[in-house]
């Protein structure tokens, strides 16, 4: 949801689902939000949308699939560097490749995510 004083409604409320491990609906957030932004932003909510469904997946037991998202978090946040909209894009970066260093290793006990 988007309106002119209001701005992107939909990335505070993914990232407040985030916060609270509701990483599904966070998921269905972001990615409503990626689907009415401009090309200059996708990037960056695919992203955000990929971080969701990687703790997602490793909360349900699915290595390949947490290990395949993770990969693609970092590579699409990368670009946006070191902070973008509000968001710690080095810090998200860096829970990102924690994240793969304890999948890498057979854990998928990811914690939380701070965003």
């Amino acid at each position: 949801m988007r309106d002119a004083d209001n701005g992107s409604m939909g990335l505070e409320r993914g990232l407040e689902l985030i916060r609270a491990g509701a990483f599904f609906e966070a998921h269905e957030e972001l990615e409503d939000e990626w689907r009415e932004a401009p090309a200059g932003e996708r990037d960056f909510l695919q992203g955000l949308v990929h971080v969701a469904v990687a703790w997602y997946h490793a909360g349900r037991g699915n290595r390949p699939g947490c290990e395949r998202q993770l990969e693609k978090a970092a590579r699409r946040l990368e670009p946006y560097r070191p902070a973008h909209r509000g968001v710690d894009v080095d810090r998200v970066l860096s829970q990102v490749a924690a994240a793969r260093v304890e999948v890498d290793g057979g854990r998928l006990e990811l914690g939380s995510v701070e965003v």
